[in-house]
């Protein structure tokens, strides 16, 4: 009875004892740098595209899918020449109403942010750029082939200014320097950046963003988030297969090459009906164009000169113009082609590289169709009564203007000549009508 009686007694003071080793092993644990504390996952993705539509959609998208599964922040490897304003201004929304910090850095070395680019970096919760590479350069130009006059000029650039300030207000940023990338297009490199408060930090790698960027305090819209990233796993989130296709239709070149295939499949199909293949194609073709240049600062004149370049290469078969018509179509087609994405931005316009062996393959399709239509219609007639004309036959019969027989292809016709012709003598047929040839002599 003593012996239990002492365990009894002995076994509180066991339980403090552990309690007590448990706390000072917490207190250890939070104090010691080297203690490193599961952080969740840190969402990744990599942007080295023009900001187009197809690009918009995959940001917005990762970001709500951020948000939605608990990642702990989300980093946007940017690279980007520019793009299209309202492109940027749906990624721009989504980033600065996203429920976690949004972080963007400018990287690898060699990278840029200009144009778009400056906006979306300006607009991170943390923005960062890696040694090499360069932030601005963000003056609005003008889209579609157009030129604006001075007071709508000035209405854009007064309207791009007064988003920069904003922006850069809102997240603590250099306003002034905000303004002059938008009204002197001034570009900078990353360290520069850094002294003029453009951007929050510098950082070699991924890595080193991780480990400079842990521990950092955000606030949006009143609520302040804290950046965990030591010790998080690193979800790398690539683009789906239907926003490479979108991104893919984006570009300029590729855009130009489905419409002119698209204009070239349906020509052969209402030239030569029940091809189908060639007008499936066709259509496929311009649809997906027609989706393109939704999406890209379009010149419609450049589209009504590749139109009319067919229409002159079709007319080539019809009128005997000895192949002006032919000339000015090759002419068309390479100034609609030039014309087709006039724009300040080399982004937005069709390379040379492009349009000059396009412009030299549809011109030597069309010509080689035209040939041989041209071809075709002057011809001889091979069956039928008019395969008949000038073929030589053999007189069976006197004949005369009252006429007479001819022994021809092993078949006997009636004939007629116009000179009289004897029996045994050869000839040679004039026409057929209604069954009846008109022949003459062979000399």
């Amino acid at each position: 009875m003593e012996k239990i009686k002492t365990l009894r007694i002995m076994k509180p003071a066991s339980r403090g004892r552990k309690n007590c080793l448990l706390l000072i092993l917490l207190l250890f644990c939070l104090v010691h740098p080297s203690i490193a504390w599961p952080a969740g996952h840190v969402n990744v993705i990599t942007v080295n595209e023009i900001i187009n539509p197809a690009i918009s959609d995959y940001i917005t998208k990762i970001v709500d899918k951020s948000v939605k599964e608990g990642a702990n922040s989300l980093i946007i490897q940017l690279d980007t020449p520019g793009g299209l304003d309202l492109s940027m201004r749906d990624i721009i929304k989504s980033i600065m109403n996203a429920r976690i910090p949004v972080i963007v850095y400018v990287a690898p070395g060699g990278a840029r942010a200009a144009s778009a680019g400056v906006m979306i970096t300006m607009s991170a919760d943390v923005a960062a750029m890696a040694p090499g590479t360069n932030i601005g350069a963000a003056h609005p130009v003008a889209m579609g082939g157009g030129k604006m006059d001075e007071t709508m000029m000035e209405k854009v650039e007064n309207d791009a200014v007064a988003y920069a300030k904003s922006i850069a207000a809102k997240k603590g940023r250099n306003e002034e320097w905000a303004e002059e990338a938008v009204r002197k297009s001034v570009s900078i490199t990353a360290t520069e950046a850094l002294e003029l408060k453009v951007i929050d930090l510098v950082a070699r790698d991924l890595q080193e963003l991780l480990e400079k960027v842990d521990g950092r305090t955000v606030e949006k819209e009143g609520q302040k988030f804290t950046v965990l990233t030591r010790g998080a796993e690193v979800r790398n989130l690539e683009m789906g297969l239907r926003q490479r296709i979108l991104n893919a239709l984006s570009n300029p070149n590729i855009a130009y090459i489905l419409l002119m295939v698209g204009l070239a499949g349906l020509y052969f199909e209402f030239s030569s009906p029940g091809a189908i293949l060639p007008g499936v194609i066709g259509a496929i073709s311009l649809i997906l164009a027609f989706f393109a240049l939704q999406t890209l600062p379009i010149n419609y004149a450049g589209i009504l000169l590749l139109i009319l370049g067919i229409i002159l290469f079709i007319a080539e078969i019809k009128i005997t113009s000895y192949g002006l018509l032919s000339v000015g179509g090759v002419v068309s087609l390479t100034l609609g082609s030039l014309m087709l994405f006039e724009s300040p931005a080399p982004y937005f316009r069709v390379s040379l590289r492009v349009v000059l062996p396009t412009v030299f393959l549809t011109s030597a399709f069309f010509l080689i169709i035209v040939g041989l239509a041209i071809r075709a219609h002057r011809s001889q007639p091979a069956t039928g009564q008019e395969g008949m004309v000038g073929l030589v036959g053999v007189a069976k019969s006197s004949l005369g203007p009252s006429g007479g027989k001819v022994f021809l292809h092993g078949e006997y016709w009636n004939a007629v000549s116009d000179e009289a012709i004897r029996e045994g003598d050869e000839v040679q047929v004039l026409e057929v009508k209604n069954l009846r040839m008109k022949v003459r002599r062979v000399s």
